[in-house]
């Protein structure tokens, strides 16, 4: 509001010494809320008046309430429509709107009868004229003179929903100890003149709100997928594991599946799972002393096994794929640790991998895999199974079960479950194992030692986390950038 509209407010509060905005805004015809937003800007500038919530109850008439104080009650309609020989029942209930409350009503005030004896259901006037009580009760409520309705009244009213309480909320001005009939405009800087003239005295400063926020800074957000990825990798490098270096997403089917002693012939080497590259479609540097060895143990076996019995081929080794799992870099580490000299290593990864699934709420083409290895001399399951449970214990997960599995490269092999429980029930967490001598031994390692892995997926983990059910709603283009923002940081309960 103006000056000139505060200088009234504040005139009105002098000539009355107290009163209710609710009245200012009657007698200067203004919004209410335009009243108290005036009011707030004098209260701001010190004790000039004083403003005491007031709070009281009002009946409005609801949109069905107005339609009856304008043309009649439902029942008194009702009422109208019937002729004085009488109407069918099957037709006044078609022709008069909320015909069903209406003729409830009119046979409980016994305005009108049903007529049965001459077959269909006849409706007849009981009385020959009426007083639509509702109607001008009604009128009396929407003229703000609801105290002279009944209280019975009012109930019934509120249940058939043609009135409702409304609460007003309003202040009550009067004066302050610093009351004046204009506002003095208060200042927001002391400047060195003020203080060189020393005007500064005289004046009147704005507070200082010291509690008050600034304004956020535009920044960026790490995704989920990336928080959580940083917790498991931490606790990675405090069990003291090296990370393996997993910036070749393109790989050979050597590398991929032969190295890991999975046959040729094996339906994770089909088109419908594993993404095949057209350009360059071959690749063709591999050591040959190694890839001799590779095809051996597949072809007529070596180091104790028999292998496959088939004939192996080079042309499906060099054929270049998305990988699809990050133990493809495992198995290039492991190699290079033999040519180096074995010693004993903990690696770990966590990277994308490729697999050519359908897509729907727990599967995606591309997905990030957490891989941790273990070599040692001697090592067994015990072994394996007491650094899951120290893994797992760190992310905060302490009942563990393993279920026998199967891998081509692996044996003994396990699946991880945990309990959870928000989900009340035991859920596969993962995947481990015991490296096969069939694709240790190739590599030049020694033979008392022995290579304990395990991994699982980053995704599930995350949604857990975050309470997400849809993987899409984590990844891809369907992701909300304010659910990237709002999330806070990682905690697992470690």
């Amino acid at each position: 509001m103006s000056t000139e509209a505060i200088e009234k407010i504040l005139a009105l509060v002098d000539e009355k010494g107290e009163i209710d905005t609710l009245e200012v805004a009657e007698v200067l015809k203004e919004d209410h809320q335009k009243v108290i937003g005036a009011v707030k800007s004098i209260l701001a500038t010190g004790d000039v008046i004083s403003a005491d919530q007031q709070s009281q109850k009002r009946l409005d008439l609801t949109e069905e309430g107005k339609c009856v104080a304008e043309n009649g009650s439902h029942e008194a309609l009702i009422y109208l429509a019937v002729p004085v020989e009488g109407i069918s029942q099957a037709e006044i209930m078609k022709s008069v709107p909320n015909a069903k409350i209406g003729f409830s009503k009119a046979m409980s005030a016994g305005w009108i009868a049903v007529d049965k004896s001459k077959g269909a259901p006849m409706v007849v006037r009981k009385v020959s004229e009426i007083q639509d009580t509702v109607k001008q009760n009604l009128q009396l409520i929407a003229q703000g003179q609801s105290s002279n309705v009944a209280d019975s009244l009012k109930q019934d009213f509120k249940k058939r929903k043609l009135i409702q309480e409304t609460v007003i909320k309003s202040f009550l001005l009067k004066k302050g100890s610093e009351f004046s009939l204009s506002l003095q405009k208060l200042e927001t800087d002391l400047t060195p003149e003020m203080i060189a003239s020393g005007s500064w005295k005289e004046k009147k400063f704005k507070p200082y709100n010291l509690d008050a926020l600034g304004t956020p800074l535009e920044c960026g957000h790490l995704h989920p997928l990336l928080k959580v990825r940083k917790e498991f990798r931490s606790i990675f490098l405090e069990m003291g594991f090296t990370e393996m270096p997993t910036n070749n997403f393109i790989e050979s089917s050597f590398w991929n599946f032969d190295a890991l002693f999975q046959p040729q012939q094996h339906p994770a080497r089909d088109a419908h799972d594993t993404f095949f590259l057209s350009d360059p479609p071959k690749s063709n540097n591999f050591p040959s002393d190694y890839l001799e060895r590779v095809k051996k143990v597949h072809s007529s076996g070596g180091y104790g096994s028999q292998g496959y019995g088939y004939d192996w081929k080079i042309e499906e080794a060099q054929k270049n794929l998305l990988r699809t799992h990050t133990t493809a870099v495992s198995a290039r580490m492991l190699y290079k640790l033999a040519q180096e000299g074995f010693r004993p290593v903990k690696y770990f990864s966590i990277d994308r991998v490729f697999r050519n699934e359908t897509l729907d709420a727990t599967h995606l083409a591309e997905f990030h895999q957490v891989e941790g290895v273990v070599a040692d001399y001697n090592l067994t399951l015990g072994d394996l199974i007491g650094i899951l449970y120290e893994f797992f214990k760190k992310l905060g997960i302490t009942q563990l079960e393993f279920k026998p599995a199967y891998n081509p490269y692996t044996e003994p092999s396990m699946e991880i479950f945990c309990y959870h429980n928000g989900l009340g029930k035991w859920i596969e967490v993962g995947n481990s194992g015991v490296f096969r001598p069939e694709m240790l031994l190739p590599m030049g390692l020694p033979e008392n030692v022995n290579v304990i892995a395990w991994g699982l997926s980053l995704e599930r983990p995350t949604m857990i986390k975050y309470g997400l059910n849809n993987i899409r709603d984590l990844v891809g283009p369907k992701v909300d950038l304010q659910m990237v923002k709002d999330n806070g940081i990682c905690r697992l309960d470690k």
